[in-house]
């Protein structure tokens, strides 16, 4: 069975609400359609009632219990909605009246049905940007109590039969903390960590990226790195992890032996933490488009509910991807609390 496969199979074995915020895209009806008919999942699309209607019917399918239109126009929650959210913002200055304006936005009034526990996550992106989805996820659900930050990784699934035998590593700070301390670069690693045991279940072992490894370049940035690995060994005693680590050593077992040896993390790292966006930008878009990997994020994680963001250029097997991701941080967080 394929990583996708498992996560689907797995995301169905403990199926989860998830709450699609742009219901009137035809990828995302397509995702709704298939998530809810397989079970992966239930369903609610936000939009307007008749519109989402005719465009279920248009791809053969109807509402039912497994999918479902949450319209905030016609909704018995909006109400209580814009309540919550006066209440939740009006130190910023939001009024009654702003409010009533504020939370039949998709993306506020999805993240609300999180917030007030209609649903257990919520995914969107696929039309709004980057910066609007996790702004309503940052505001409306907000970051988790012991969370020291709200930070982001990919999945990164590696090509079938790749020479290295992997199938999936996570990748992180691709797409969310642009220059992070070494306390907040240890922090990162930790919440990565956790998510990969989330989504597959395995064990991590985390790499702390840098362009040396174990001392062989002196830098700022790079004792940026070693002092976060540091603090992450301090913090997370149990957690297998290392650096400062290059790409190669972290990946590849023979130089790994070689650069750092007696580690049991180098060569064999399937969580990668990048030193800032920069490097993880990067190294995520290289991997997805010459490497041929499939990559599934940015997937947020340290916020207190499940929230997640898509590529305005995603397929409809994308959002299901990410549905399935949503479902299983939801199964997780109802696991530790």
């Amino acid at each position: 069975m394929s990583v996708l496969d498992t996560l689907q199979s797995r995301a169905a074995a403990q199926p989860a609400h998830i709450v699609l915020s742009e219901g009137g895209d035809p990828r995302i009806i397509a995702a709704a359609i298939k998530a809810s008919s397989e079970g992966l999942a239930r369903i609610s699309l936000v939009g307007e009632t008749a519109t989402l209607t005719d465009a279920l019917a248009a791809a053969g399918a109807a509402p039912s219990e497994a999918l479902q239109i949450a319209d905030p126009a016609q909704s018995e929650l909006t109400a209580g909605f814009i309540d919550a959210f006066h209440a939740l913002r009006q130190h910023k200055g939001v009024t009654p009246e702003k409010a009533a304006q504020i939370v039949p936005d998709p993306l506020v009034f999805a993240a609300m049905m999180v917030r007030e526990g209609h649903a257990d996550g919520t995914v969107g992106g696929a039309v709004a940007t980057t910066s609007d989805t996790v702004r309503a996820a940052l505001q409306v659900i907000g970051k988790a109590k012991d969370a020291a930050l709200v930070s982001s990784f990919f999945l990164m699934v590696l090509p079938e039969g790749h020479a290295s035998g992997r199938e999936a590593m996570i990748f992180s700070d691709c797409g969310l903390v642009i220059d992070p301390g070494s306390e907040e670069l240890a922090a990162i690693a930790a919440q990565s960590a956790a998510s990969l045991t989330a989504l597959l279940g395995d064990i991590p072992k985390v790499a702390m990226l840098s362009f040396s490894t174990m001392g062989s370049a002196r830098h700022a940035a790079v004792t940026k790195v070693s002092e976060a690995a540091a603090l992450l060994k301090q913090s997370h005693p149990g957690l297998a992890s290392d650096g400062e680590l290059q790409f190669d050593a972290a990946f590849v077992p023979e130089v790994g032996a070689s650069k750092a040896k007696g580690s049991d993390v180098a060569g064999h790292a399937n969580v990668m933490v990048f030193p800032n966006l920069d490097a993880g930008n990067i190294g995520y878009k290289i991997a997805q488009r010459i490497g041929g990997c499939t990559a599934i994020g940015p997937v947020l994680q340290g916020l207190a509910k499940p929230a997640n963001d898509l590529s305005r250029g995603c397929t409809a097997d994308d959002v299901v991807h990410m549905i399935a991701v949503t479902a299983l941080q939801a199964a997780a967080l109802k696991e530790s609390t």
